[in-house]
C-alpha cells in the first residue's frame, strides 16, 4: 500500500507562509552544513527545508551518497547523527529568490559566518552560486571548492536544487553532490 500523500497547501496558506521561517538543522562538528538560499513559500508552510514538490535537494542528497535512502523533508533531523545540517543564507521566505535584495544576502552572509564560527562544520556548501557571490562579495566564484575558508571550514558552492533552476539536471546535481561527499570524507 503506497504511503499517504501529505496535504497540499491552499494558495492562501502559501501566501500566509511569507511570515514564517524554518528552524536550522544544525549542531557542532558537522561534516557538511548545507546552506540554501532562503525558504520558498512551500518550505515555509511545511516548516521543513527543501520541501517544495519540485525541489531536487533530497534526491540529490541520496543519489550523491549522503544518505542510504531518499529522506523526506520532515525527516531532516535524521541528518544530524550522520554529520550533516541545513541552514539558509536568508531566513525570509519568498516565492522566488529573485525577491531578495542584495543587502539581505550580505546580512545573511554575516549571520552565516557567525553560525559557522559557532558550530565549526568541516564544510559549508552554499546551494546557489548567485547567493554565494552576493553574500560574500565573490563575483567570480564558480562551482566546487572555493579558495577561501571561514576559519577552518572549507567552502563549496553547488547549484540551487530548486526545480526552478533548469540549468542542472537531477543527474548533474547528484554528481556534484557526490563530489562534495567524497571531499567531506577525504578531510583536508
Amino acid at each position: 500500500m503506497p504511503a499517504p500523500q501529505p496535504p497540499r497547501p491552499t494558495r492562501a496558506e502559501l501566501l500566509a507562509a511569507v511570515t514564517r521561517t524554518v528552524d536550522d538543522v544544525i549542531g557542532p562538528g558537522l561534516r557538511v552544513l548545507f546552506c540554501g538560499i532562503n525558504p520558498g513559500l512551500y518550505t515555509a508552510w511545511s516548516g521543513h527545508h527543501f520541501a517544495g514538490p519540485g525541489n531536487r535537494f533530497w534526491p540529490a542528497l541520496h543519489e550523491g551518497g549522503f544518505t542510504d535512502r531518499r529522506l523526506r523533508p520532515d525527516e531532516e533531523r535524521l541528518l544530524l547523527p550522520l554529520g550533516y545540517g541545513i541552514t539558509n543564507v536568508v531566513a525570509r521566505a519568498t516565492a522566488t529568490a529573485a525577491e531578495l535584495a542584495p543587502a539581505e544576502y550580505v546580512a545573511g552572509g554575516a549571520a552565516l559566518a557567525r553560525k559557522v564560527a559557532t558550530h565549526r562544520p568541516r564544510l559549508l556548501a552554499v546551494l546557489g552560486m548567485g547567493a554565494y557571490r552576493t553574500a560574500f562579495a565573490r563575483p567570480k566564484a564558480g562551482l566546487g571548492e572555493q579558495p577561501e575558508r571561514m576559519g577552518d571550514t572549507r567552502l563549496w558552492v553547488l547549484p540551487n536544487p530548486s526545480g526552478l533552476n533548469a540549468n542542472y539536471s537531477r543527474a548533474d546535481l547528484a554528481a556534484l553532490f557526490r563530489t562534495l561527499r567524497e571531499a567531506s570524507e577525504a578531510g583536508g
